[in-house]
C-alpha cells in the first residue's frame, strides 16, 4: 500500500522517454547506498518496455545476495528510503517458491519508485526480467498488456484494488513468457542491459 503522501488514483499514460533517465539516476542514488551489497540494479515493470503504457513509477529491482533487512534497511533509511511494511511486501511466491523480498518507497516528495530488493539467485528476480524482456521481445503482448492495463485503470482507479487485478492477469503474461523462454533459450545470464553493476 502507499503512504499517505503516495496515495492518489491510478493513472496508466503512454511511454515517457525519461523513465530510462531516471532509473539511471535512482541506480545511481541506491547504488552509493548500497554499495557492494548491490549485486546488480535493474530496470523492471512497464516503465522499463519502450513503448508500453505504465503507471508513472519506476520500478527498480536490487539483486542482492540475501534479503537481510537488519542490514539493507539502514542503508536505504539514511538516504530516506522507506521500507513498505505489508506482508506481500515482503514476499512473494515465484517458480511455486516462497520467496523473501523487501520494497522500498521513495523519500516523500521524491520521483515516484518502488525499489524491490531479491536474492540474485532467486526465481523472484528471474520473473521480474523475464517480464521485462518478454514484453519488450513480443509486440502483440506489449500491445496488448498495455490495452489491458489502461482499461484496468479506467475502471478500478484504486491501487490496492488495480493491484489485486493485475497481479492474477499477470499469471496469465508470464505463461506466455515461460513458453517464449523455453523458445527462444532466454536466460536470467542472458539478460540484456538495463542493469548497472
Amino acid at each position: 500500500m502507499p503512504f499517505e503522501d503516495e496515495l492518489k488514483p491510478v493513472r496508466v499514460v503512454p511511454h515517457q522517454s525519461t523513465w530510462r533517465a531516471d532509473f539511471v539516476e535512482l541506480a545511481r542514488v541506491l547504488g552509493g547506498a548500497l554499495g557492494a551489497e548491490a549485486v546488480a540494479i535493474d530496470h523492471v515493470g512497464s516503465t522499463s518496455v519502450p513503448g508500453l503504457a505504465a503507471k508513472d513509477c519506476v520500478d527498480v529491482q536490487v539483486r542482492v545476495g540475501d534479503v537481510d533487512e537488519a542490514r539493507l534497511e539502514p542503508l536505504l533509511a539514511a538516504i530516506d528510503f522507506r521500507c513498505r511494511p505489508e506482508p506481500w511486501n515482503r514476499t512473494e511466491v515465484s517458480g511455486g517458491r516462497e520467496c523473501r523480498k523487501l520494497v522500498f518507497a521513495p523519500p516523500p516528495g521524491a520521483r515516484s519508485c518502488n525499489v524491490h530488493l531479491r536474492r540474485a539467485d532467486g526465481p523472484n528476480s528471474r520473473f521480474a526480467l523475464l517480464f521485462r524482456d518478454y514484453l519488450r521481445a513480443d509486440e502483440a503482448a506489449r500491445a496488448g498488456w498495455g490495452a489491458f492495463k489502461r482499461r484496468l485503470a479506467a475502471s478500478v482507479p484504486d491501487i490496492f484494488d488495480y493491484g489485486q487485478i493485475k497481479a492474477t492477469a499477470t499469471e496469465v503474461l508470464m505463461a506466455g513468457a515461460e513458453r517464449w523462454a523455453a523458445d527462444t533459450g532466454w536466460t536470467v545470464g542472458g539478460a540484456p542491459g538495463n542493469a548497472a553493476p
